[in-house]
């Protein structure tokens, strides 16, 4: 499938999320959805929790300060953005940065589901608790941080979010390392 095909049918389930009114709560404190972005061939997709307020104003997911950390530890192992593709669960920016719902997750697993489909990653990478309870639900990330783990076709490595080390800052080092474990993939 070209490039051109997967961006298309990409957009496609992002356009329709709106259509459906997915999350019509959240749609309405949000500034628009932000869908995923990036290379729709990537061998590793990274899945976050959901968007910020910087995302939600310029709809791209992580572009504000965590945006920038991964941006750091993507250039440590040789990665660009350009080489990845990058999600959140959640679509549209929770009010007041809160966590997303269990119900907001569940209303937009089927869209991510499709998403993921279409790209066809060898390795899916989460950030954070709630992208690895989605896929992940028995396992604590605090355990399994940095540890591949079987997923369908995939594999998943769950790892802490970047807004976690922004604000724990022993965190940082622990992300370089588990970082370090996405070199074997490429």
């Amino acid at each position: 499938m070209s490039d051109t095909s997967k961006r298309q049918q990409l957009n496609r389930i992002f356009q329709e999320a709106v259509e459906n009114d997915v999350c019509t709560d959240l749609a309405k404190h949000a500034t628009q959805l932000v869908p995923g972005v990036g290379n729709p061939d990537a061998n590793i997709v990274f899945i976050g929790e959901a968007p910020g307020k910087n995302e939600d104003e310029q709809g791209e997911p992580f572009i504000g300060a965590a945006g920038k950390l991964l941006n750091e530890l993507l250039a440590s192992i040789d990665l660009t953005r350009d080489e990845i593709y990058i999600t959140n669960i959640v679509k549209y920016r929770p009010p007041n940065n809160r966590d997303p719902s269990s119900e907001e997750k569940k209303q937009f697993v089927d869209y991510l589901t499709r998403e993921l489909a279409i790209i066809e990653p060898n390795v899916i990478v989460t950030l954070g608790r709630h992208a690895t309870e989605s896929f992940l639900p028995d396992l604590r990330i605090s355990q399994v941080h940095g540890q591949p783990q079987s997923w369908e076709e995939s594999v998943l490595l769950p790892l802490y979010h970047p807004a976690a080390a922004l604000y724990n800052g022993g965190l940082r080092q622990t992300m370089f390392d588990d970082f370090a474990q996405l070199k074997q993939f490429i």
